[in-house]
């Protein structure tokens, strides 16, 4: 099943504050802690990294579920974005 995704970035006009964290120099793949390998995930990319600090407000167009993730325009930025799809998990079924 091919994803779409509507992303737009929301940018706070603000540089970042703090060094990146060492143990993202590549990004950091963002999973919502409520996804298990036996549940179905909606996943994205994201454009990375963002210019500076802001959030990724992120909208599955097959589930409409929105989310939004943090950005700091940093080497540790978000990179990919992947969480439990509440209308195929809540439906008990799988997508084709």
């Amino acid at each position: 099943m091919q994803q779409k995704f509507k992303i737009v970035w929301h940018d706070a006009f603000r540089e970042p504050q703090v060094a990146p964290n060492p143990a993202y120099p590549d990004g950091k793949d963002v999973v919502d802690p409520g996804w298990r390998p036996d549940l179905f995930a909606c996943e994205t990319p994201l454009p990375y990294p963002a210019r500076r600090c802001g959030a990724y407000v992120c909208e599955c167009e097959e589930c409409g579920f929105r989310i939004a993730v943090s950005t700091a325009g940093r080497p540790d930025d978000p990179r990919s974005l992947k969480f439990a799809c509440p209308k195929y998990n809540a439906a008990g079924r799988r997508p084709h």
